[in-house]
């Protein structure tokens, strides 16, 4: 959408082919041709917590893109101590605002100001207002940087930042996750991205960003469907949305947790998942047949590798049409086998669906025939189907505002995936969901079917129907709405990697069934899939928690579902994007179910990039490896080193799953990340902000992983602190310096313990999760410089949605004596802490003592080389207990 459009008053005579020169374009014109008027506040009313004024256009109108709004309406509301509200819209006009199924505003009285930790202020005219903390009269937003503009289809506002401003957020996208505070356009329109390309808009949008300041940090959140840039420059961030309204939600932290935290309160934080799901996952698009499906299970079986689910991607579909299963390729009843040889051997199954339905009448296709009969597809004015082109050729879309639109979906993930007659999944993938569409203004959907190709043929003839399985190893029309709006080509154009807003998607144009339209809510698509497909999958089996992981998101997709990042290409700078992909996703944007596809998706990986990867992706949330059908088969057992880092990998995962699962409950419950930036736990330390290669996991384990091709060796940060390397226990002591580690192989992956942390940690691993489970436990005492430490353990049932009866313990270190108390009601049954490694001991105690219900001590062992102290006991999880080593 680089071309020139109607903009009004311009002083510019040019108009550039380049993006960027059109932004700058843009803005210079807001900034100085002539200068936008802003408003002037009238009829200020101050309450208890709320202000509201009208807004009133200060001088002669700019038009930069459109009719300046001639009076605005603004509301302050200070919703508790540590959020305030800010919202403009117009005066007289209804403007579209996110919906309420979306996201679910506040409600109660406002707070007293004089309570809050941070104050709106204003000034009357020109009006501008900022954010202050009250503790210490900082500045966190000054709206004074450039004239407030407000017309139908372009709001801008523009707020002063302190120069070289550490900003975080305002995804999806792959650039570092400390945007470059100089030179950054962030792009939110959400679209099929394949590539993953660095400087570009995504699958999803979140309009928010964190700032952090040695002083504390931040948040802000303008809650915004619309396409929007957001234009980072030293010194100011410019916010230039293409309609909707200015919705403004300020987080006070101070601490980066505490950021988090209030953001996932106002939008939800995030979604249980079952204990299972954060086990290894395997799948690729081009598993031809149910053979090939079936032989990967077998295969990783063999190679001695855990492999918690099967995947399947739109391959098993008769010709791609969602909700079918092809009877050559993938028949039913061989589908049921391989579920069912699964379910048997403690393992999984998830299959893709897509939005868009072919568009099949008259072909007792019954997902289309279904989705017709209740209106529940999207429609031109004059009542006729909308179609797009995806897989299957011509498509048709889900409207997910119609009234039928969740009985429609649900209704089909209940009758397709019914356990009893058909494939019965255990978690659900939903993908091109932005809307994805090749058809760009389609009026000939078979015409240009016919040119694409699509559906795409299949590369080979079905197997035999009696193929055995599981039994050894093999190798292996133009109708246009009326508007007053230009919502195919707005004045102002955003600076999407596509030229126009409805390329490579749904059509702008079109009007949902409740009267919005999809030019406003084009950035909730995949949200409402996600909300709709979550439904489904908890109708299908009540009382469960879900696993469905979705490409497109907004603010708040985390209380629904989980996110894979894309599909991301075989190559080095790829495997290092993803880490800070999945920081932003699970430390921003409230998203802790979030991983890359493993050894990359496009293009062909190499022995080492996948051994790297496979280290690296055990320390995702979500751990799949993942590729297309054109490229080499990359499952982790085509390789012997590849293997063997797998192997090491997953092994120190599930060791260290509880923790994981620990913290993601945590996450599920306060917005606590799971995973997060150094500088979230060193927040004074300025040498941490920019890091993003390396991460930790929950409070205590640091991940340092090698990211440079052919590389044995890393340098790493370690801030001023005690640390313990994870594989010997040794200590480390931290300079606030890098530390250079060498003859790091392809099989190892650097890992270490931030003093003052208490790991829950499995003795061993298993090839499953049931059978983890069943593992005892051992407790890893890390002390930090003051010789105390921290740490918790949550169990519960994994699957259930309402948990009756749960453990949750808090240990804590001091003096000596490891402590654990809280809650013990769940039943492990014969499960017990068999083991209690204290680290940092320098001298060998004299003995040790060990307290509780039925708890006893079985001697212990110091070994002087590491300073760790092993002490063997038998303690049942039934009630509070003690260790103490006695000097």
């Amino acid at each position: 959408m680089f071309k020139a459009a109607a903009l009004g008053v311009l002083c510019l005579s040019t108009f550039a082919t380049a993006s960027q020169q059109l932004l700058e374009q843009q803005s210079a014109n807001v900034d100085s041709c002539p200068s936008c008027p802003g408003y002037t506040a009238k009829n200020v009313k101050i309450g208890k917590g709320t202000l509201s004024a009208n807004l009133v256009l200060a001088g002669t109108a700019c038009n930069a893109y459109g009719p300046d709004v001639q009076n605005l309406k603004l509301a302050v509301t200070y919703e508790d101590e540590t959020r305030i509200h800010v919202k403009i819209t117009d005066a007289k006009n209804k403007r579209y605002e996110v919906p309420d199924e979306i996201f679910k505003r506040p409600s109660g009285a406002a707070v007293d100001d004089k309570t809050a930790d941070i104050k709106f202020n204003y000034k009357s005219s020109p009006f501008s207002f900022t954010i202050t903390r009250v503790k210490t009269g900082e500045v966190l937003f000054d709206s004074s940087a450039g004239a407030l503009v407000f017309e139908p289809q372009y709001l801008r506002l523009k707020t002063k930042l302190p120069n070289q401003a550490n900003i975080y957020g305002l995804g999806e996208h792959t650039d570092s996750f400390r945007l470059n505070p100089t030179n950054t356009t962030r792009t939110l329109w959400n679209r099929d991205a394949p590539g993953v390309a660095q400087g570009s808009n995504l699958y999803g949008s979140h309009p928010i960003y964190f700032e952090h300041r040695t002083s504390g940090t931040h948040g802000v959140l303008l809650m915004n469907s619309d396409g929007m840039d957001v234009i980072l420059r030293d010194g100011s961030l410019e916010y230039n949305v293409i309609g909707g309204v200015f919705d403004f939600y300020f987080f006070s932290g101070p601490s980066p947790v505490q950021v988090a935290q209030q953001y996932a309160t106002l939008i939800g934080k995030p979604a249980e998942v079952p204990y299972w799901s954060l086990g290894f996952h395997q799948c690729r698009w081009g598993y031809h047949d149910y053979v090939e499906v079936a032989n990967v299970v077998t295969n990783y079986s063999a190679a001695g590798i855990p492999l918690e689910t099967m995947w399947t991607d739109i391959d098993y579909m008769y010709k791609y049409w969602t909700f079918t299963n092809d009877p050559e390729h993938f028949p039913t009843e061989k589908m049921r086998e391989i579920t069912d040889y699964l379910h048997k051997h403690n393992q999984q199954y998830i299959v893709m669906i897509d939005p868009a339905v072919a568009y099949q009448p008259n072909q007792n296709y019954g997902a289309f025939d279904r989705g017709v009969r209740d209106g529940a597809f999207l429609k031109f004015p004059n009542g006729t189907l909308y179609q797009g082109t995806v897989w299957p050729g011509p498509t048709v879309y889900p409207d997910w505002f119609h009234p039928n639109a969740t009985k429609y979906w649900t209704g089909e993930i209940q009758r397709f995936f019914d356990p009893k007659t058909g494939i019965d999944i255990d978690g659900l993938w939903i993908d091109m969901n932005e809307a994805a569409n090749f058809c760009d203004f389609c009026a000939d959907p078979p015409a240009f079917v016919a040119t694409a190709g699509n559906p795409p043929p299949r590369p080979a003839p079905p197997v035999a129907i009696d193929t055995q399985i599981f039994q050894k190893r093999q190798t292996s029309s133009s109708t246009t709405t009326s508007s007053t709006e230009n919502v195919l080509n707005p004045p102002y154009a955003i600076h999407s990697a596509f030229d126009q807003l409805s390329q490579r998607t749904i059509r702008t144009d079109l009007i949902h069934a409740n009267g919005l339209k999809e030019y406003d809510t084009h950035n909730l698509y995949g949200f409402m899939m996600s909300m709709n497909s979550q439904k489904g999958m908890e109708a299908r089996r009540p009382g469960k928690r879900t696993l469905v992981i979705t490409r497109s998101t907004f603010a708040g997709a985390g209380a629904k579902v989980g996110k894979w990042l894309g599909d991301n290409l075989s190559t080095w700078d790829h495997y290092r994007w993803s880490i800070s992909g999945q920081l932003g996703m699970a430390s921003i944007y409230q998203i802790p179910m979030v991983g890359s596809d493993i050894c990359g998706f496009g293009g062909d990986t190499t022995e080492t990039l996948c051994a790297r990867w496979a280290m690296l992706g055990a320390f995702s949330p979500f751990m799949r490896n993942h590729n297309d059908e054109t490229s080499i088969s990359q499952e982790f057992y085509r390789w012997p080193t590849v293997a063997e880092a797998a192997k090491k990998a997953i092994a120190i995962r599930y060791q260290f799953l509880d923790y994981i699962y620990t913290y993601f409950h945590r996450q599920s419950t306060d917005g606590t990340p799971l995973i997060g930036p150094m500088w979230f736990q060193y927040p004074t330390d300025q040498n941490t902000y920019p890091i993003d290669l390396q991460f930790f996991y929950g409070d205590s384990v640091l991940v340092s992983p090698v990211t440079q091709e052919s590389s044995t060796s890393v340098d790493i940060y370690l801030p001023k602190d005690i640390f313990y390397d994870y594989f010997t226990f040794a200590p480390v002591q931290g300079a606030g310096a890098k530390v250079s580690l060498s003859n790091v192989t392809f099989t190892d992956i650097p890992l270490h313990i931030r003093g003052g942390g208490i790991l829950p940690m499995r003795v061993d691993s298993a090839m499953t999760t049931t059978t983890l489970r069943q593992k005892d436990f051992q407790i890893v005492v890390a002390p930090n410089a003051s010789g105390t430490a921290t740490g918790y353990l949550y169990i519960d049932d994994g699957v259930s949605l309402s948990q009756s009866k749960t453990t949750d313990i808090t240990f804590q270190y001091a003096k000596g004596t490891l402590k654990a108390s809280g809650e013990f009601n769940y039943n492990v049954g014969s499960v017990k802490i068999a083991k209690v490694v204290f680290l940092g001991v320098k001298s060998q105690p004299k003995g040790v003592s060990v307290s509780g219900s039925g708890a006893k001590s079985k001697g212990f062992k110091w070994d002087a080389a590491t300073s760790t102290v092993t002490v063997n006991v038998a303690i049942p999880l039934e009630g509070g207990f003690s260790v103490t080593l006695k000097a």
